[in-house]
């Protein structure tokens, strides 16, 4: 009866809502709950839920602990179900305190608590039970009283609001109504406090903040939050309303409802009923729930139940209350078995009878999915309430990244091997627009270096970039693994981690190999398995460093472009079928992957593998059309939820996807759709398989409801929605992408409700707008605007809305390639030019925008003082340099002279590896008025160079620096690029009248002093030391109307200045630099005129202003000295300007004088008193006084210092700077008196070697070596003080310079020099800076120079800076502290392989002579000799080295050189006098036989060639190599000699070079014949001729002698190597590619690949000769026949090689026809490269080993025989040749390492050549023997260099034997033998060596001990290098600047 009762009034209480309102009856609440104990023990639940201590009689508060992870079981749910089939809608959960914040300390939730209430509520919700959650229920925790103890009440409120705020963050997606307290007196007695309205006012100021915070940044739409009061006699019993707020201050706006718990005592009805009165007349405007009911003593209401049910249910619903729910524990008691009956399965049945509760659905709320809850959530907000921008900071450790695509930047499509990708295909197939490709894109392969520079600047945490799948597995298995690309990979993440930023690595962006595609593609399920072996090879590989993974990047946009609009590759239009097959292969891909990730590699990478899908906010059209609102959900669930639900809900496809495909299905007569179906076993494989959610967004779309949907396929009409946009909404360049920056914040919400909660992190992956191709490209104010709105949403997201958002990932690092659009896109924070083929990378304002959101890591409301204590920067710790006597004459440093002038060319241009001192500062320079512009901004005075310049006519082109590179308003941009850099320093000069407008301290201009307290700040931030130069030339012009620095007044106002400077900037600038070229302020300034002030009095004005600008300097000091060095601990100096000299005749002792006076005169003017004895150098004094008393002056013009002043002025430098440039030659000279002249004082003579490179400053040669003597000078002269070079580089004159190669030489030389100053002269050189930062106002030049490290684009207003090459390169040496050996050139010790080759080379016409001897015919080379002006000095073969007579010397030679081989060449014309086998002059054979002979006897191999360039002169009298009837010609010829000699030669070579036949002999005529008149032709046909008669001769050997002669024979080909100028630039590569084609692939294409010529020849010279009209290519077919004849002809690779190239594209007029303009390739060399005695030949060694490989590589590894490898030298005679030692030990090791290292086929090794002899057209001039032949002896008499003992040598090791084994037998030659007499004297007996006098042998061995050494000291010091990188990786990164004192 009981029973029946309750649920009657069950009924009633339910039933008054129900058919009222309907509103009313939605919202109703049914509110059950929390779990009953006895329910707990009958689901045995007991032991799992409750502690030791509470269980007992606890148990009946069972449900206060509720929580162990086993809790929720599935009978719960069912129960949970059930309840709600029965028309309960709300469920309470009292929340533990004590349990979830244990410590009450957010920071340290208990997290398995908080996970177990999380499902608990995820049950609930599941079951359709919306939580009821009480955040404190009863006795608050003993931890909190504790800590609220003795404090005030609002220490309680806090700890609760901390505790509230942790709940709703947490479980605020499933939670839309709280309680913040019950069971109020429980509450009260716990807390710390002894009055009773003390524990009120906290418990109402706790509940009243948790409610204000919770509607601020957690409430839902719809939300509530209340608590719950009771109605009984205790201390908050309700009387008035009054009474409440005043005691609780409980107002109406702190509670959304009222929560009542209510008793009804049966018997004492009056009393309810008047309190129920009481309390609805003062609350009667305010919901009411009933939140707990509960009868008591109502057990015997026996027959008449209805009685106290109706009473009360009429009176809780009388007069005007507003009840919104009632508690309905009081009906459910389960423990009737009526209700609760256990199954034996362990399940839960109910069974109610007919007569109790019907169900009424209306009664229910219906389920309100994620994307209602986030739309009703934001739909009522206001425009300005929803735009309001929040000023607010990231959580600490929030990652801010950019990314890039492969196929987007990287370009490189087919380079180093790999594989073509759909959209390399894509492309080429004409799809995109303009017909672009992504060919070249960005360069990004090329051009790591160029991206960490920009990332550098930019200083992400993150980069994300994807990996191309078809350049790592090129045909898309892991059959064929490409290493080039594994490599690039590997150095782009190891680049990265060096540079701190993270890898974000992408494993598919797009790119599907090709290979791949045509087997399906992602429609083939077998690629599932290629990309997980592709996924395990990334994982094993850079798993090591790679922390984060991306399977696929937007998988949404491969199955909707590619697979069903077809807009992007493989370009398939199957919306219906294809699309959602392939985003199913792809889940399960993806699933795979994270599997085999979890399974196989995070146990040691502790990785995390996620996916980034993109999603746009879909809002619905119309907001009051609930079609619209579902609409938006489906557009969603079909973009998003299409792939994340299967990932991050259940492993399947969303409910409303599915039903939407069934639907459209059902309405249309045929399948629209077909969705796959995943099996449970891939559901549960599929579910939970990302660590992050990424998610890529870029705009928003108003979505409606289709209403007259079509069967056609579409992804709209499977949808059944049309998308549309906000005509408001501003537009982009593309037309998918309009700025609806709170969409974002919606998504955000709407993932977090819907896929991650609290336990998966978003990471935003991709988030960006494109600007279009034309208008202002780099000021990008639309993407800073989109930037700032967007990421500020991302800010409301994580900060109000509670959305756990961990990175924010901006797309994209630089412009690219951008699909079907092209590059008619961009959505760089970089602008790119794709018209240069550098293609130059600009940082546009949004990446400096960009770059200021990360440092400040958001956007927070007042920037924070980061520097009020300055950064501790290294620095060098002053100390008092010695004092120093006055400098003699010539000053002692003449020692400088004495040690270097002498030196060889070799020993001073030899290229020193190593590296600098830890604490060494490198650093950029600018000056004021070169770079800032803003002349007359913010209160600026003039200076003097202001109105200089603005003076018509002063300047080139009218420059002036008004604006100049407008670094005033560009602080930011500079450090960012300075960041980039990475330099330890930046030193730039303060403007006197920026600060002191007027010069003088009663004029401060504070804007002027913000901005340098900017600049100095933001460095000082980025660990950049400040070098602050007080005056660098640009004084106020208010000063210089009074005298200016002719004026001692200026001694006082500028110690005034510095002073201020001090004291405003010195906390944080610690080095200064007084004055910056004071020589040049004295002389061009007041001296010579030509820089203001203009004064012109060359003989007087430049001592007195040199002697005020030192008295000024001293004072500065002094006052830095005396008042700030304790506080400050600076160093303080000043900064001279100084050339080398090198004197003309370093013999002549005047002109050594001449060279110290110079110097003494430049700088020891200003550096003599200071670093020495505070007074002029002797010289200056000397001279200055005798030609003042010779111009009849009364007194010296050079002023005089007292003897204090000179006290006063010794000393005043800490540190010795200077700016260095360039070098010059002087001479003593005789100067005339008149006019008086601080230059004629000198007495010196100037000039330059021509030789010398010149820049765009006249005068300024680079000539890198002086500046290593220059930095032993300083040394020398001034006790080697610590030195800095504060200024040094060179000025290009031209606009656009960003590849840079003439700079890079330039710094690549002289920080050589410096490098050697410091490691091998023990200089105590302590810091470098480049001139300049950036191009700037080059003074009189105006902007023509540029001499920055950043091109600055001056005609654009916004000076965009772009940086060079030069920047990069420089960059690197920074990175590596110098110039350490590169890992590739370390010396290799080891032997070749045991039956290896050694041999030497001549040639017949240039050694022979017997030019007319025996009845030899004449050669086309008799006639070019003797042809006037084609040969140097006239010379000729005719006699040459007389080899012809001279077969016994020659062979004791080869003997003492201890070769296995000798190769020569046989004289055509002195076998066959008229080129035919008419005649066969047996004279001219029989030498060739006696010879061979001798070499047999002596155990020498002989290697003939045929043809070595001397054609007989009557062949070519009939068209010779052109003529093809001279293929059979050959052909005769050679049978002859196969017959003659072929029983003893066992190698043949057909022909030498033939290139060198076909191009000088027939193309540019510089060798016989001498032929230039068709350069477009002849070279080609004499090629052809060549080629095909070199096949006859081999088919000839092979078919009629090789069985019985057993030889081999082959032919010789030359070719360089080439390297691309600029090696990051895909078209210099393409011109190295070109230039070996054209020179090597000529000849060996044919040969050694398929018998015709390469496709670059084919196609560039027809491509050419089409356009220039012609019908047909100009270079000749093969027939087929032909090709097959010519196709494998050879026996072996024959190889001559000298030296390397740096190439690059040149583009000849269309007209000009020649092998050049074909070619399109100009060469340069790279001036650090060693000369030779032959212009062209260049020590490159390198290159000879790249070239073995590449031979190997193209011509699939034949057997090599090098047959020419050698060098010249030029001028006197060196018996000690160590220049070629070196030539012939770098080079051999070079060959060493390709057999050992590259496994080349290397059988030989041939040197050029035996002795000196005839050079073709340069006669006798270049040298390469290893004999020396004394031509000018009529015996020719022939002498060894030392490079003949030292060849034998290596062929007696046969290669480097190890000296750390011990000394080796194989080094201990014989005695030589002189094979002739050696002419009196010995000449050959000593040498020099390093200043030594040694016999020739010991200077050998010294020789390869140095080397040796040399290598063991590399070795050395790369391991040094190595533990020491180590360490510094480990120790604390400290700022880089360390100069530690003297």
């Amino acid at each position: 009866m009981e029973l029946f009762c309750k649920t009657v009034v069950f009924f009633l209480l339910v039933s008054p809502s129900l058919g009222i309102d309907g509103e009313v009856a939605q919202n109703f609440i049914a509110i059950a709950g929390p779990l009953p104990s006895q329910l707990v023990y009958r689901l045995h639940l007991q032991n799992q839920v409750l502690p030791k201590e509470d269980e007992g009689p606890a148990v009946a508060e069972g449900h206060d602990y509720l929580c162990q992870q086993d809790l929720v079981a599935p009978e719960l749910l069912q129960y949970f179900s059930h309840l709600r089939e029965i028309g309960v809608t709300h469920y309470k959960v009292f929340l533990p305190w004590t349990r979830i914040l244990p410590k009450a300390d957010a920071r340290n939730p208990d997290e398995a608590q908080v996970q177990c209430y999380q499902e608990l509520l995820e049950t609930l919700v599941a079951a359709d039970l919306r939580p009821v959650v009480v955040l404190q229920h009863q006795h608050v925790p003993g931890a909190v009283a504790a800590r609220a103890m003795g404090q005030k009440a609002k220490t309680f409120a806090e700890l609760f609001v901390e505790y509230a705020e942790f709940s709703f963050r947490v479980f605020w997606d499933l939670v839309d109504v709280w309680v913040t307290f019950s069971d109020l007196p429980e509450v009260l007695i716990s807390l710390p406090y002894d009055e009773p309205q003390y524990q009120a006012q906290a418990l109402a100021a706790a509940h009243e903040r948790a409610y204000t915070i919770y509607h601020e940044k957690y409430s839902p739409a719809g939300g509530k939050l209340s608590i719950a009061l009771g109605m009984d006699n205790d201390i908050l019993s309700v009387k008035t309303k009054l009474f409440v707020s005043s005691y609780l201050h409980l107002e109406d706006d702190s509670v959304d409802f009222l929560s009542l718990s209510l008793q009804y005592c049966c018997g004492n009805e009056t009393d309810f009923y008047e309190k129920l009165s009481e309390f609805q007349s003062v609350w009667k405007d305010t919901e009411i729930l009933i939140f707990s009911l509960k009868f008591l003593g109502c057990g015997s209401v026996g027959e008449n139940p209805f009685i106290p049910v109706a009473a009360i249910v009429t009176a809780i619903n009388k007069e005007e209350a507003r009840t919104i729910g009632y508690d309905v524990n009081e009906f459910l008691d389960l423990s009737s078995s009526h209700m609760l009956r256990i199954a034996e399965a362990g399940l839960i049945n109910f069974s109610l009878s007919s007569n109790t509760l019907q169900e009424n659905p209306d009664a229910a709320l219906a389920p309100r999915s994620s994307y209602q809850k986030v739309w009703e959530m934001f739909s009522k907000q206001s425009e300005l309430e929803r735009d309001s921008f929040l000023q607010d900071v990231f959580p600490s450790g929030f990652l801010w990244g950019t990314s890039t695509g492969a196929f987007n930047t990287e370009g490189a499509w087919a380079e180093d091997g790999k594989g073509e990708s759909i959209w390399d295909q894509f492309g080429h197939a004409g799809h995109v627009y303009m017909n672009q490709t992504a060919d070249v894109a960005c360069d990004s392969y090329y051009k790591t270096s160029y991206d960490i520079y920009l990332l550098r600047g930019l200083h992400p945490q993150l980069y994300k970039f994807s990996v191309s799948w078809p350049r790592i597995f090129p045909a898309g298995t892991n059959k064929t693994i490409n290493f080039k690309g594994v490599e690039y990979y590997n150095q782009l993440i190891n680049r990265l981690i060096d540079s701190n930023i993270e890898p974000m690595v992408t494993l598919f962006h797009w790119d599907l190999p090709q290979a791949l595609q045509v087997l399906g593609g992602w429609q083939n399920d077998s690629i599932i398995d290629a990309f997980v072996n592709y996924a395990d090879f990334c994982f094993a590989n850079f798993g090591d460093r790679v922390k984060i993974w991306v399977t696929f990047h937007e998988p949404w946009v491969i199955s909707y472009a590619g697979y069903g609009t077809g807009e992007h590759p493989p370009g398939i239009t199957d919306p219906g079928v294809a699309s959602f097959k392939v985003a199913h292969t792809i889940l399960k891909a993806h699933a795979k992957v994270w599997h085999l990730y979890n399974d196989k590699y995070r146990s040691q990478q502790l990785g995390k593998v996620g996916l980034v899908l993109n999603s746009d906010w879909a809002e619905p059209k119309t907001p009051a059309n609930s079609e619209d609102v579902r609409a938006s959900e489906r557009y969603l669930q079909f973009m998003l939820g299409w792939f994340a639900h299967p990932i991050f809900v259940n492993g399947d496809y969303p409910e409303l996807l599915k039903a939407q495909v069934q639907e459209v299905n059902q309405q249309c007569s045929t399948t629209v759709a077909q969705l796959p179906l995943f099996t449970e076993e891939e559901k549960s494989w599929v579910k939970g398989t990302a660590d992050f959610f990424g998610l890529s967004h870029y705009t928003s779309r108003l979505v409606s409801a289709v209403t007259n949907g079509t069967c056609t396929p579409g992804y709209e009409s499977i949808g059944n929605f049309s998308s549309h946009v906000d005509p408001s909404w501003p537009q982009t360049a593309s037309s998918w992408i309009h700025v609806v920056p709170w969409g974002l914040r919606r998504l955000l919400k709407f993932v977090s409700q819907e896929y991650t909660g609290t336990k998966i992190p978003i990471y935003i992956a991709g988030n960006g707008m494109p600007t279009e191709d034309t208008g202002d490209l780099i000021n990008d104010t639309l993407r800073v605007d989109y930037f700032r709105q967007y990421i500020n949403e991302v800010l409301k997201a994580v900060k109000l809305d509670a959305v756990d958002v961990r990175a924010y990932v901006v797309r994209s690092l630089v412009d690219g390639f951008e699909g079907p659009v092209g590059y008619s896109l961009k959505f760089g924070l970089h602008h790119v030019n794709f018209e240069d083929s550098n293609r130059p990378r600009t940082p546009k304002a949004s990446a400096y925008f960009y770059s200021s959101v990360i440092e400040k890591n958001g956007f927070p409301s007042k920037v924070l003082d980061r520097f009020s204590s300055p950064v501790v920067s290294d620095l060098p710790v002053p100390s008092k340099l010695p004092n120093l006597p006055a400098s003699e004459v010539p000053s002692k440093a003449k020692v400088v002279w004495e040690k270097f002038s002498s030196q060889t060319n070799f020993e001073r241009d030899m290229y020193f590896y190593g590296t600098f001192p830890e604490n060494f500062t490198w650093g950029v320079s600018s000056s004021a008025y070169q770079i800032e512009g803003g002349w007359d901004a913010d209160g600026k005075g003039p200076s003097i160079w202001d109105n200089f310049s603005h003076v018509p006519g002063n300047i080139k082109n009218g420059d002036t620096g008004d604006i100049a590179c407008d670094s005033y308003n560009k602080v930011e941009e500079d450090i960012y690029l300075l960041r980039a850099l990475g330099v330890k320093n930046y030193r730039f000069s303060l403007s006197w009248s920026r600060i002191f407008p007027s010069g003088r301290n009663n004029s401060i201009n504070s804007h002027g002093v913000d901005y340098y307290n900017r600049l100095i700040n933001g460095l000082v931030a980025n660990n950049i030391t400040p070098i602050v130069t007080l005056y660098h030339w640009d004084l106020p012009q208010a000063l210089q109307d009074i005298g200016g620095w002719e004026s001692s007044t200026l001694i006082d106002l500028f110690d005034s200045f510095a002073d201020f400077c001090f004291q405003t900037f010195g906390d944080r600038v610690k080095f200064w630099i007084t004055f910056n070229e004071p020589q040049v302020i004295a002389w061009a300034g007041y001296g010579a005129g030509t820089l203001p002030p203009n004064v012109n009095d060359p003989g007087s004005a430049p001592y007195r202003v040199a002697h005020i600008l030192l008295k000024a300097h001293a004072r500065v000091y002094h006052t830095y000295d005396d008042k700030y060095r304790a506080s400050q601990g600076g160093v303080i100096a000043l900064c001279p300007n100084i050339d080398w000299v090198e004197p003309k005749t370093p013999s002549d002792p005047r002109d050594i004088e001449a060279a110290d006076r110079y110097l003494q005169f430049l700088v020891g003017w200003f550096t003599h008193p200071i670093f020495k004895n505070g007074d002029y150098p002797e010289v200056m004094k000397w001279k200055v006084g005798n030609r003042s008393e010779l111009q009849n002056l009364p007194s010296s013009r050079l002023p005089v210092f007292t003897a204090e002043e000179r006290d006063y002025i010794r000393g005043t430098a800490d540190v010795f700077c200077f700016n260095s440039y360039t070098s010059k030659i002087v001479t003593h000279s005789t100067t005339r008196l008149r006019p008086i002249s601080y230059e004629y004082d000198q007495e010196v003579l100037t000039k330059v070697d021509s030789s010398w490179p010149s820049s765009a400053i006249t005068g300024h040669r680079a000539v890198a070596w002086g500046l290593r003597r220059l930095l032993n000078w300083i040394k020398e002269e001034y006790g080697n003080p610590p030195i800095y070079i504060i200024e040094n580089g060179v000025g290009i004159k031209t606009k656009s310079d960003v590849d840079d190669n003439t700079r890079i030489f330039y710094y690549k030389t002289y920080i050589d020099e410096a490098l050697k100053a410091y490691k091998l002269d023990g200089v105590n050189l302590r810091g470098y800076n480049a001139w300049s930062f950036m191009d700037s106002f080059e003074w009189l030049n105006g902007y023509d120079p540029r001499f920055g490290l950043h091109q600055v684009d001056f005609d654009n207003p916004n000076r965009p800076r772009t940086p060079k090459r030069s920047a990069v390169y420089y960059a690197e040496i920074i990175r590596n502290n110098g110039i350490p050996l590169p890992k590739e050139d370390k010396f290799l010790y080891g032997e070749f392989p045991k039956n290896f080759w050694w041999s030497v080379a001549t040639a017949a016409y240039q050694i022979e002579g017997g030019w007319r001897a025996d009845g030899k015919g004449l050669s086309i080379w008799d006639q070019f000799s003797h042809t006037p002006l084609k040969i140097s000095n006239d010379d000729t073969g005719d006699v040459a080295c007389d080899s012809y007579h001279k077969i016994e010397a020659d062979v004791e030679m080869l003997k003492s050189l201890k070769v296995s081989h000798y190769r020569f060449s046989i004289s055509w014309s002195r076998i066959l006098p008229d080129g035919t086998t008419r005649y066969i002059n047996e004279m001219g054979l029989n030498y060739y036989e006696r010879l061979i002979d001798a070499l047999l006897a002596a155990n020498i191999m002989p290697q003939v060639t045929l043809y070595h360039w001397d054609l007989p002169l009557a062949l070519q009298n009939i068209g010779g190599w052109e003529n093809d009837t001279i293929v059979q010609r050959f052909k005769e010829y050679a049978e002859l000699l196969f017959q003659r000699l072929g029983d003893k030669v066992k190698f043949w070579i057909t022909f030498n070079e033939p290139y060198n036949t076909a191009y000088c002999g027939y193309g540019v005529g510089t060798a016989a014949p001498g032929i230039s008149i068709r350069p477009g032709r002849a070279p080609y046909v004499v090629g052809h001729n060549i080629i095909k008669a070199h096949a006859e001769a081999w088919h000839l050997y092979n078919e009629t002698y090789r069985a019985k002669q057993g030889g081999l024979i082959s032919i010789t080909i030359n070719s360089d190597w080439a390297e691309p100028r600029n090696p990051y630039n895909q078209e210099d590569i393409d011109a190295a590619r070109q230039y070996v084609q054209f020179l090597l692939g000529w000849f060996a294409h044919p040969i050694y690949k398929n018998g015709d010529y390469n496709e670059v020849m084919k196609t560039r010279i027809r491509d050419r000769s089409l356009a220039q009209g012609l019908s047909q290519s100009r270079l000749p077919e093969f027939t087929e026949s032909e090709k097959q004849r010519i196709k494998g002809t050879y026996d072996y690779f024959g190889l001559n090689h000298y030296t390397t190239v740096l190439t690059y594209k040149i583009n000849y007029p269309a007209g000009v026809m020649s092998y050049d303009s074909d070619r399109g390739v100009a060469s340069v060399t790279d001036r650090s490269w060693l000369n030779s005695g032959s212009v062209w030949l260049k020590v490159t060694p390198f290159g000879f080993r790249k070239l073995l490989k590449w031979i190997k590589e193209e011509y699939n590894n034949p057997p090599i025989y090098v047959t020419e490898n050698g060098v010249s030298e030029r001028g006197d005679l060196d018996f000690n040749d160590t220049w070629r030692m070196h030539y012939y030990r770098s080079y051999v090791n070079e060959a060493l390492k390709a057999v050992v290292l590259d496994h080349v086929d290397l059988r030989g090794y041939t040197a050029w050549t035996l002795m000196d002899n005839f050079e073709w057209a340069v006669g006798f001039d270049e040298k390469f023997g290893f004999y020396h032949v004394n031509f000018t002896d009529p015996e020719l008499r022939r002498h060894p260099k030392a490079s003949a003992r030292y060849y034998a040598q290596i062929i007696n090791c046969n290669g480097f034997p190890d000296p750390a084994t011990g000394p080796h037998p194989c080094l201990e030659l014989e005695p030589e033998v002189t094979p002739t007499d050696i002419t009196p004297g010995g000449l050959a007996d000593n040498v020099h060596f390093l200043g030594l006098d040694l016999t020739s042998q010991s200077a050998e061995t010294a020789l390869y001990v140095l080397f040796a050494l040399s290598a063991v000291g590399a070795l050395a010091l790369a391991l040094f290098a190595f533990q020491y990188g180590r360490l510094s990786k480990r120790s604390h990164k400290q700022s880089d600047m360390k100069l530690s004192k003297l």
